[in-house]
């Protein structure tokens, strides 16, 4: 009988593979990285004070937020299970950051454009850079549409315990 490791513990071995492989593929910092710093900064301050607050990405206007939609959660709780459980967990740093207190920490649009718009976050925010810094772990595009993201943001509300940003 052979052995097989479960589908999820490979994904996380392939995974960190990936992670070791990609931080063993940097350069020797020299005059070609100065260049590509200033084009980094140059980006930071072209950020509007909107994408500064709420991330880059599709979602353009600040999100109000009223009383929990239960229906809402319900939906946003599946496709995180679905889609974001296997590099987050509510409570304790995984793959990325803990999401249990998010909505607290960050506004809805900044969560939903980074659930839509990894990549350019990544590139150009200087909250996501931190965090790829932090983890080394880029955080992948699951394909979610607006309302997907919406519902996502909607159930981590609910597992807040502190009032979310507006």
């Amino acid at each position: 009988m052979i052995m097989r490791p479960a589908p999820s513990r490979r994904l996380a071995a392939i995974a960190l593979a990936l992670v070791f492989g990609l931080a063993a593929c940097g350069k020797e910092t020299g005059d070609d990285d100065k260049g590509e710093d200033e084009a980094h900064e140059r980006a930071e301050e072209e950020l509007t004070a909107f994408e500064v607050e709420h991330g880059i990405g599709p979602v353009k206007e600040a999100i109000t937020l009223g009383p929990v939609d239960p229906a809402m959660a319900g939906r946003g709780k599946a496709t995180f299970e679905g889609k974001c459980s296997a590099c987050h967990k509510l409570d304790t740093t995984y793959v990325g950051p803990a999401l249990g207190e998010v909505t607290g920490r960050r506004t809805p649009a900044f969560v939903m454009n980074m659930i839509l718009n990894p990549q350019e976050m990544v590139e150009r925010h200087p909250v996501a850079k931190q965090m790829l810094a932090e983890r080394m772990t880029f955080m992948a595009n699951q394909g979610l549409t607006v309302t997907e993201a919406r519902e996502v943001v909607e159930y981590l509300r609910t597992q807040s315990k502190s009032a979310p940003r507006q």
